[in-house]
């Protein structure tokens, strides 16, 4: 990871230490990769790959890559079953409990794996929470995993403990989860269905995984094959009803899964159109300088290289907003002190 900074929760950074250059953080560990084991059918390399992509001259001074830490049974009880992440954590599911979230075969760096990635969604949340602008964790969405048990490649659902902890840590009142992914948001409905302080968005195929639905607060439904032009209409909707919502806090799942090129998608979105829904997403953020945190989600592409680029789009893309959301903060504070 030469030509990055990398740094720790343990040891966060200063109050506007980040802001001065406004790079864009974002948290990654090498376990993220290794933590999967070769054999499982889930594209692992695809975050080595994106790491080596965004660490190229052009590119390295626009991020900052941070190590995370572990997250803690306490945080993560905050949207699972004690009893669920206990037999975890102590390696006591059931071979019916792992066959459901896949990943398979497990090997044991599966649950540090899961500690780091959570850690890194909740050190996003406490960047954004702390500095304003954006951030976030090259890795996650785990969107599919609810309140006791996982599914779908996740084991915990780090959009719905960073809604809690949000909720809980910084007594936010309106937070909004923008899920974009290929698939619906199904284990994030459940578990934060009862919470009005937190709005549910998923856009999504509809002829796609999971088959039995869940209820979001606003299920936005796609037919399959639909393009760029269709899923750009209703990309729209979604954030016109997030703004009306006014959040004070974004959570966006980012999933590049309704690629064309996608072997799970069933859409034929274009990479263009990719990031100009990206792009929708962070203009919302800069209109209104909503803190906002970058969840990976889904991006099953073959070959790879086109999930790498569409992900690559997406640094981008909120790093360029970032800049724009902290300058103007810039220029308020400048204009307060005249």
């Amino acid at each position: 990871m030469s030509g990055y900074t990398v740094e720790s929760r343990d040891h966060p950074p200063r109050v506007n230490a980040d802001a001065s250059n406004h790079r864009l953080s974002i948290w990654y560990h090498p376990i993220y990769t290794n933590g999967i084991h070769p054999e499982a059918r889930f594209p692992r390399d695809r975050y080595t790959k994106l790491v080596d992509q965004l660490n190229t001259p052009g590119h390295v001074d626009k991020f900052i890559i941070k190590q995370p830490t572990e997250a803690s049974r306490n945080e993560l009880i905050m949207a699972h079953d004690p009893y669920y992440v206990d037999n975890f954590l102590n390696q006591n599911l059931t071979e019916k409990e792992i066959k459901r979230i896949g990943l398979t075969p497990w090997t044991p760096q599966i649950i540090p794996r899961t500690l780091f990635l959570m850690g890194g969604a909740i050190a996003a949340l406490d960047h954004v929470m702390q500095h304003g602008g954006i951030a976030g964790n090259m890795a996650g969405g785990t969107h599919h995993a609810h309140y006791d048990f996982g599914s779908g490649y996740c084991i915990f659902n780090d959009l719905a403990v960073c809604s809690l902890l949000a909720l809980s840590k910084y007594n936010l009142t309106k937070i909004a989860v923008v899920d974009l992914d290929v698939h619906q948001g199904d284990g994030t409905a459940t578990i934060l269905q009862h919470d009005d302080k937190v709005l549910t968005i998923s856009v999504h195929c509809q002829q796609n995984f999971p088959f039995r639905k869940s209820q979001s607060d606003y299920d936005l439904e796609l037919p399959a094959h639909a393009g760029d032009e269709e899923v750009l209409a209703t990309v729209a909707e979604a954030l016109e009803i997030t703004k009306q919502f006014d959040p004070e806090l974004i959570l966006f799942q980012a999933g590049v899964d309704g690629l064309a090129t996608d072997a799970l998608g069933k859409l034929n979105i274009s990479r263009q159109g990719m990031s100009k829904r990206n792009e929708m997403v962070f203009d919302l953020a800069v209109e209104r300088s909503i803190p906002t945190v970058v969840f990976m989600g889904g991006g099953y592409s073959d070959p790879i290289r086109h999930t790498i680029d569409a992900f690559s789009d997406l640094f981008l893309s909120a790093s360029l907003a970032n800049q724009q959301i902290l300058s103007k903060a810039d220029t308020e504070q400048l204009d307060s002190e005249k």
